[in-house]
Parts: C-alpha cells; structure tokens; sequence
C-alpha cells in the first residue's frame, strides 16, 4: 500500500468525529420522541445520499441493474431495513433511558455479539476474539456498577442499548452479502428510506405524538440536517473513502474510540454529566475487549468494521 497522504488522516479523524458525535446531538433532541427522532434523522440522510445513489446506479451495468429486482436482493434489502429500523429505535430510546456514555459503550459492542454468533453457527473463533469477548463482558458488567436507583444510569436504557447492538448485526451482515457487487450507496439509500418508513408506525403504535415529516417545519430542523450530515456524510461517507489509503483494521480500532469521544463531545458542547468510575473503568475494559476482537477477526481475515 501506498504511503498514506496527511489529509487522508484527516478525513480519518473527521469520520470518527462525525460518527461520535451523533449520540451526542440526538441525545440532546430529546424534546422529539425517540422513535420518530430516529425516524427524521434517517429520512434526511436519505435525501443527502440519494445524488450519491442515483449517480451510482447510473454507471451500473444493466445485469447488475436486473439482479437489483431479485427476490433473493429484496429480501435481503428489506431483512437490512427493518434490523436498522430496529437497531436506531432500540439506541435512541436507550439515549433517553441511561447516560450517553453507556448508551454508546453498549451500543457499540457489536462485534463481540457478532463472535458469540460466530462461535455458535459458523467457525471456532480466533483465540484473541475469545479473549476480547470475555473482556468485552466483564467490561459491560463492571460499568453496570454505577446503575443506582435514581441515578442517570438504568440496566432498563443499557438493555436497549445492547438490543441496538444486536440488532444492528443483522444489518452488517446484509451489507456484507450485498456489498460484494452492490454500490454502497445504492445499497444504503433503500435500506435507510425503509427503515426510516418502518419508525414512523411504530412511533405511533407507541403513542408519540410528532408528524412522520415534522422535521421540514421544525425549529430544531437544523439540528437534523447537522446530524445526518456530520454523521452520514462526514462520518461513514468518509470513513469508506479513508479505506482506499487506511487499512481496514486501522479504520476499526480508530471507530471502537467512538464511546469516549461521544461522552467527550457530550460534555464539553451538551452538558453531559461526567462517566461514573466504574463506568470508566468498565469502559477502557469494554473497549480493549472489542479491539482484540476486532484484531483477531483481522488475523483470519474477517472485519467486524462498526457500520452503524
């Protein structure tokens, strides 16, 4: 590989910035119902990356164009859209429920849960991925330490966090298959546009009173269009485009930061309380376990990349 160009570094530090800050801003739009919250943000991510899509799917050849319609792809498709309809409603619900910093520890150990399932389906994990699950574990168990009756954290808001975690398994997977020959874009604009559809009943089965497209007339519309833009444009947008310079392992570790540049940002611009110690502690513990996950995963060629 070549040598890597500084302002590709950049774009590296600004992607894990972008995605890092998105528990951050919707934890502070919590005057928006969770579900629906989640639905906006999604619904104008849509529209950012819909150029992209199009342009995409103009220079596909028209055999790939034909396997788009496949039943096969649209189950697949639909399968992504509702595992990431369910994974931002679990996540933004648990931002209302427990700290910032837990909800992005939690909701960020996917790829222990992508071990366990490994583990249990398909091949004997690497003895680092075993190593790094164990830690990852009694990681998550020691930041449960700070959850008090009353206080800011709650196993309730953690739960939900870890179910964003688990649900957004489904969706790494359907990318992985789809993305061996589908544009990214082209796969991205459908499965969000479905899982920002799938939101809205669901906000309204659970009561929440906000229009499915309130955000065109919101007050805090900006707030969404900065959200959808530093996280989906700045952040995987150009974390993807970091991959053609940066290994895909280097890009991993420097995304398995973003629960402590979130509690970070949450703090110094939302005025987020401060990590608890055992939510520190149980958090650096969380992290290094996730690493060597990840690490191992490298060593047998497998990258459990956070695509969240």
């Amino acid at each position: 590989m070549s040598r890597t160009p500084p302002l590709v570094w950049g774009m590296l530090v600004a992607g894990v910035l972008g995605v890092s800050s998105a528990g951050a801003i919707l934890s502070y739009l919590d005057d928006i119902p969770p579900l629906m919250r989640a639905s906006w943000r999604l619904q104008i991510t849509v529209i950012m990356l819909l150029p992209f899509a199009i342009f995409q799917y103009m220079q596909m050849e028209d055999e790939m164009k034909e396997k788009l319609i496949e039943p096969r792809t649209l189950c697949i498709l639909f399968g992504s859209g509702v595992a990431l309809a369910a994974h931002f409603g679990a996540w933004v619900t648990s931002l209302d429920h427990t700290s910032l910093a837990h909800s992005l520890l939690f909701v960020t150990s996917h790829p222990i849960i992508i071990v366990a399932g490994t583990a249990l389906l398909i091949r004997r994990p690497h003895r680092l991925e075993v190593t790094g699950a164990l830690l990852g574990l009694l990681g998550a168990a020691i930041t449960l330490l700070d959850a008090r009756g009353g206080g800011e954290v709650t196993i309730w808001g953690d739960f939900l966090a870890f179910m964003g975690a688990i649900t957004v398994v489904g969706y790494i997977v359907a990318g992985r298959i789809l993305r061996e020959w589908m544009p990214v874009f082209v796969y991205a604009v459908p499965v969000t546009l479905l899982g920002a559809a799938l939101l809205v009943p669901a906000s309204i089965f659970m009561g929440e009173e906000t229009s499915a497209i309130g955000w065109v007339e919101s007050e805090l519309l900006e707030w969404f269009v900065l959200l959808a833009f530093l996280a989906g444009i700045v952040g995987h947008t150009g974390l993807n485009a970091c991959l053609r310079w940066i290994p895909p392992l280097t890009i991993s570790f420097a995304v398995t930061l973003e629960p402590l540049i979130g509690a970070l940002i949450g703090w110094l611009f939302f005025n987020e309380s401060i990590p608890g110690h055992w939510t520190r502690l149980g958090g650096l513990v969380l992290i290094v376990g996730i690493m060597l996950v990840i690490k191992g995963g490298a060593e047998i060629g497998v990258d459990p990349t956070n695509e969240r």
